[in-house]
Parts: C-alpha cells; sequence; structure tokens
C-alpha cells in the first residue's frame, strides 16, 4: 500500500465517521431528469449501489472491479446510465478508488460537502442526483484534479 493510499483511505473513512458522507441540504434545491422513490430506486439497484448512490455511503477502498478496469470505453452512471467518465480520463491514483482527471462535459454536478476541516466537493449525477464520489486538487496533468468515484456507482461499457 502506498503512502498516498493509507492517507487517502485513512482521511476518506475519519472524514466519513466525522463529517459524513451525507448531504448538505443541496439536493432539495436541485431538480434531476431521472427522479424516482426509494422503494423504486432500492429495486432498480444493487444494495452496494443504492448505499452510494441514494444514501452517499463509501465503498471499502480496493472493492470495486472498476479500480483496475483499463479497457477502452465509458463509465456511465450505474442508475440513469448517463456516461461519465472515459476511459482515456481514468488514472491509478493508489487511494483504492477508480479515479479520473475529468468527467466528459455536463455530466456531473458538485456540492461542497462535510464540515470544518473534513470539508470535501461531493460529485454527482447531473442527471439522477446519485452521489458518485468527491473531487480534489491533487491529481495529475493536464487538470490537478482526482475525480475519486466509488466503483459500485458505476458500470463500465466497453468500446
Amino acid at each position: 500500500m502506498t503512502k498516498r493510499g493509507f492517507l487517502g483511505g485513512s482521511l476518506t473513512a475519519l472524514g466519513g465517521l466525522l463529517a459524513g458522507c451525507g448531504s448538505s441540504g443541496a439536493e432539495a434545491k436541485e431538480t434531476f431528469e431521472v427522479t424516482k422513490s426509494e422503494a423504486e430506486w432500492r429495486r432498480t439497484l444493487s444494495p452496494a449501489a443504492f448505499a452510494v448512490l441514494r444514501k452517499a455511503d463509501t465503498e471499502r477502498p480496493r472493492s470495486s472491479p472498476l479500480e483496475k478496469e483499463h479497457r477502452r470505453g465509458i463509465f456511465a452512471c450505474a442508475g440513469c446510465a448517463l456516461p461519465l467518465y472515459r476511459s482515456e480520463a481514468k488514472f491509478e491514483s493508489g487511494t483504492g478508488w477508480p479515479s479520473f482527471t475529468q468527467p466528459i462535459a455536463n455530466a456531473v454536478r458538485t456540492r461542497p460537502d462535510g464540515i470544518g476541516p473534513f470539508k470535501r466537493t461531493e460529485v454527482h449525477c447531473r442527471r439522477c442526483g446519485g452521489h458518485l464520489g468527491h473531487v480534489f486538487d491533487d491529481g495529475p496533468p493536464p487538470t490537478g484534479k482526482r475525480y475519486c468515484m466509488n466503483g459500485a456507482a458505476m458500470v463500465f461499457r466497453a468500446a
């Protein structure tokens, strides 16, 4: 395990415990093209995808097969199938989650998440509002961003 992976995983876990991955209340102000009741989401999503997308949970690091997915293709929202990230934007961050330098244009929205020293920027699907993960300013060129996504929130479609 790398130092970055250990620190990233530890801080994410600690931040989730102390600040929660929960909402800032912003969801009530946003509207989404795809809306379903909680019962409908539970019927259409796997338990892991429901926990991440609808309850802003965080999967365990290194638990998603998408972390090691290297084929050409598209990573799409597991909730509504909106294409989110191209494989060309994926990189190995060493954190234990699929990481990308940038999303597809107009695929995601962001909002503040957490409190105090655990402030982060949450990333969610612009079409269904599903929680995907967080974006950080410690990524590689060309953007310097690290979109650290939960694999359970996405599906991969090979090109």
